[in-house]
């Protein structure tokens, strides 16, 4: 692995520094399998029978990645914020469909998600940039705004399976709380802001223990590449607390709308098990 400065052009402008950058062999990735061998040994040892899942793991990442990073390097050519904006619609719409399958037990869930998902990215993406945290240039969008989409994705199919799981616990409090005349908002709104906090925890535990207990990817990968220590804390704080926000707005969002699926125009509960 060896590390080659990165080309600055004259006129360039950036808030953050460019870091060197690494070029990493085709060897030392596959150098990289012998702990994925160390993996199935221990499948193998324990009969947990994970041989032919690693093995796809590994083969799935591999094209997976091999392609992302000749499509981010062709967005990254083109230069195009039109280009970078269908990329991003297009993770938006992957994540809607990973996020469905964690919360198959709140109906109607696609449209809550897809909007939780593209509200956060767009707020959290335009408040930076209209910072000046970011340059509006690919090289910041597309990763920055796949964070972005990720951990929203992941706070949204949290909290919408908690909030499923919640009324399903509670549809009898749910019912009597309708028949003394709550509307249906009225009914869960705890279970709204219980929903909520479980999908939010992860990310704060996260933000609580970074530097202690371990290292975030970007700041390990600006450290690897060269970057000054203290230049790759400030990029990874940056990242983290606007990480804070968009989940936050991508949660509220799906539970807000996500919990209508569970009643009727007149705010009935609907049994779902019938």
């Amino acid at each position: 692995m060896r590390t080659r400065q990165s080309r600055v052009l004259p006129l360039e402008r950036s808030v953050l520094p460019l870091s060197p950058t690494v070029d990493v062999t085709l060897g030392e990735v596959a150098a990289a399998l012998v702990l994925v061998a160390l993996a199935a040994a221990v499948s193998l040892w324990r009969r947990a029978d994970l041989e032919r899942d690693l093995g796809l793991a590994v083969l799935r990442s591999f094209l997976q990645l091999t392609a992302v990073g000749y499509l981010i390097q062709a967005i990254f050519d083109s230069d195009s914020l039109w280009v970078v904006a269908a990329l991003l619609a297009g993770m938006v719409g992957v994540g809607t469909l990973t996020a469905r399958s964690r919360a198959r037990a709140v109906p109607g869930a696609v449209w809550p998600i897809a909007l939780a998902l593209s509200v956060s990215a767009a707020v959290t993406l335009g408040i930076v940039l209209a910072l000046g945290v970011f340059e509006p240039e690919p090289r910041y969008l597309v990763p920055v705004g796949g964070m972005v989409i990720g951990n929203a994705m992941t706070a949204a199919g949290v909290a919408l399976n908690r909030l499923a799981d919640e009324v399903r616990d509670q549809a009898n409090r749910i019912e009597a709380a309708l028949a003394l005349g709550a509307t249906s908002r009225q009914a869960v709104a705890g279970l709204l802001t219980r929903s909520l906090r479980s999908g939010l925890i992860p990310l704060i535990d996260q933000t609580k223990t970074t530097g202690l207990v371990s290292f975030p990817g970007v700041m390990v990968g600006m450290l690897v590449a060269g970057a000054e220590p203290l230049d790759a804390v400030r990029l990874q704080l940056i990242l983290l607390w606007t990480l804070l926000g968009s989940v936050a707005l991508a949660g509220l969002i799906a539970v807000s709308l996500g919990y209508r699926g569970f009643f009727t125009r007149a705010h009935q509960l609907i049994d779902h098990q019938a």
